[in-house]
């Protein structure tokens, strides 16, 4: 199969991620895999491509300095996507996050070709502005399917889209077998960690507020975020305002995450709302108990709340904190929960999500 992939850039991230192990997945099977970016090119891909991926930066990404140049910018992404879609000769293009889909949409009007766009995150929470939001009401009810992660984001569309709405969550990425070494001190340090973009999505203000809690009187425990973005400074002075300066590390990206999962103890989502969160999932496979936030959407869809993690309310920081401090205290129930965490890969594994996907395609071509 021919099939043609849309998303603005492979910068770390969890859509990028998806996009990435999907096109590898396809390409391994030796389908003809166009993967398309907005961005220059410049930077190499975050997630690593096989090489059989035809990856192409079109170096039509960048802000626009006023509404007159955005409907300019647009008007050449439009015209850029249209010839570069074409000239790939997709049997179905694939296309990632909300505006871009939008794009994508309008792009392939002319070419006969079956559109598939997804939508990576909580639509209720992630708001568009009033001009793409009704071009997406416009333009989704074209698409041969709308892909999105739960039940929840699906019935938040209204019926005309929902009736071509599939649910696919997101497939793990799998951990060695021995990715997680056993403690043999029962006095040495403990690791909480958790991953992600550092913006006001994922709740890090909330972890810190949270974290020092349970850290005064749990003087073995640090607190790992990995990650990077525009609120780093602001996290930064947060933890010190905490007295958390010795307790908390900001350490940045990393493309190991999966072996510093291996060296923590706990893993905690602190998101405000999400899409179906792989850092959660990823987390889970490396045999790491979890505590998140039931946020929209995708928590409660993943942990299974007493067996291998626990869901606590929304943005409720007391809450969160008594959740940390119940299993920072317990090594035994932490050990039951990582003994059945892994269960996820069975769940939301590449081959039975790459199934959901195979229908999804034929649909489209039908």
């Amino acid at each position: 199969m021919r099939l043609t992939l849309v998303i603005p850039c492979l910068e770390a991230g969890g859509a990028e991620r998806v996009m990435a192990t999907l096109a590898n997945a396809w390409a391994r099977r030796g389908w003809a895999i166009t993967l398309l970016t907005f961005d220059d090119g410049r930077e190499p891909p975050f997630y690593p491509l096989d090489p059989r991926v035809d990856h192409r930066s079109l170096g039509i990404d960048g802000a626009s300095a006023s509404p007159r140049a955005a409907i300019a910018n647009n008007a050449h992404r439009l015209r850029v996507l249209h010839r570069e879609i074409a000239a790939s000769r997709p049997q179905v293009v694939i296309s990632f996050m909300d505006q871009t889909n939008v794009l994508v949409l309008l792009a392939a009007r002319g070419l006969g070709l079956p559109v598939v766009v997804s939508e990576r995150n909580d639509p209720s929470a992630r708001r568009m502005s009033r001009a793409w939001s009704l071009l997406r009401r416009r333009l989704y009810p074209t698409a041969a399917r709308v892909v999105v992660q739960s039940e929840a984001v699906r019935n938040w569309f209204p019926p005309d889209i929902r009736r071509r709405t599939v649910v696919v969550p997101n497939p793990v990425a799998v951990c060695p077998p021995a990715a997680r070494p056993r403690r043999d001190d029962p006095d040495g340090p403990r690791t909480l960690l958790a991953a992600g973009r550092l913006s006001s999505q994922k709740g890090f203000d909330l972890l810190l507020q949270a974290f020092a809690i349970v850290a005064p009187s749990r003087p073995r425990w640090r607190l790992e975020i990995w990650g990077e973005g525009r609120l780093r400074g602001d996290l930064e002075t947060q933890a010190c305002a905490l007295g958390l300066h010795d307790r908390v590390r900001l350490p940045g990206l990393t493309t190991q995450l999966q072996e510093r999962m291996a060296d923590a103890d706990l893993f905690v989502l602190s998101s405000r709302y999400e899409g179906f969160p792989n850092v959660l999932c990823e987390a889970m496979a490396c045999g790491l108990p979890a505590v998140s936030f039931d946020c929209p959407s995708g928590p409660a869809d993943i942990v299974r709340s007493g067996i291998d993690g626990l869901l606590v309310p929304r943005e409720d920081v007391p809450a969160l904190a008594a959740a940390l401090g119940r299993l920072m205290d317990d090594d035994d129930e932490r050990r039951r929960m990582a003994a059945a965490a892994p269960a996820v890969r069975d769940r939301f594994g590449l081959d039975a999500i790459l199934a959901i996907w195979d229908d999804v395609l034929q649909e489209a071509r039908a």
